[in-house]
């Protein structure tokens, strides 16, 4: 009995010594693991201490954001006003050499032999002596036929005078009998082409006429005129109205 009653009495104390040591333990558990109003666990802040770390070894190793952008910009530029230079160069290059061949051309070919393009006094004296026999030819009064035949004779040859030899004859007996005036002026002449003795022409006929005493009347006339150097001077050796 009284071995029984020390092993209850041994184990009360033991149960009693464990029963004290939980009591005291227990607040100090409690305390270690209630966080603390607004306070950061410590593994907490240590890991944001090694990621703000480690961000900012990486913001030491990189460019300041914008900086590559406007470096690529600024030789994408460069690249541009290269290209546009070699570009220009390139035009003027060959708009150069166009203006070269065409120089070369217009030596070297027959337009090179049109004087009316070359030599302004040649080019006047056949322009006036054209507008001359224009006037002349088509300028006439009911009594002066005669005058008006021989001037034509004398400013016209080949193909010209036989066709205006022809025309007259048709016409004289009308011009004396109806009164018929015609005064004629040249307002403006182009020399097309001007080489070996020839010339093409091209003339703006301002025309006057009159029927015995009636309103006087005016007309224009174009004509395409081809003239020869004979004896020397310009003859009228065709004429084509337009």
């Amino acid at each position: 009995m009284n071995r029984l009653w020390g092993g209850a009495r041994t184990a009360s104390r033991e149960n009693a010594e464990d029963a004290a040591a939980t009591l005291t333990n227990e607040p100090s558990d409690t305390t270690s693991e209630t966080d603390t109003p607004g306070a950061t666990p410590a593994a907490d802040t240590a890991g944001s201490t090694s990621d703000a770390a480690e961000h900012q070894e990486s913001d030491d190793g990189h460019d300041t954001p914008g900086e590559p952008d406007d470096a690529r910009c600024t030789g994408l530029a460069a690249g541009r006003r290269g290209i546009a230079l070699i570009a220009l160069a390139v035009v003027l290059l060959v708009t150069g050499g166009g203006f070269l061949y065409e120089a070369h051309r217009l030596r070297s070919t027959p337009s090179a032999e049109n004087h009316a393009l070359t030599d302004a006094e040649a080019t006047n004296r056949v322009a006036g002596d054209v507008d001359d026999a224009l006037a002349r030819i088509f300028s006439y009064t009911p009594k002066g036929t005669d005058a008006t035949e021989e001037s034509a004779r004398s400013v016209l040859t080949g193909r010209a005078a036989r066709q205006y030899g022809e025309l007259f004859d048709r016409v004289r007996s009308d011009l004396t009998e109806q009164k018929v005036s015609l005064t004629t002026a040249a307002v403006r002449t182009g020399v097309v082409d001007l080489r070996d003795g020839t010339a093409k022409l091209l003339v703006f006929l301002d025309q006057t006429s009159r029927r015995g005493d009636a309103k006087e009347s005016h007309a224009a006339a174009q004509l395409t005129v081809t003239a020869r150097f004979v004896d020397d001077r310009w003859r009228i050796a065709d004429i084509q109205t337009r």
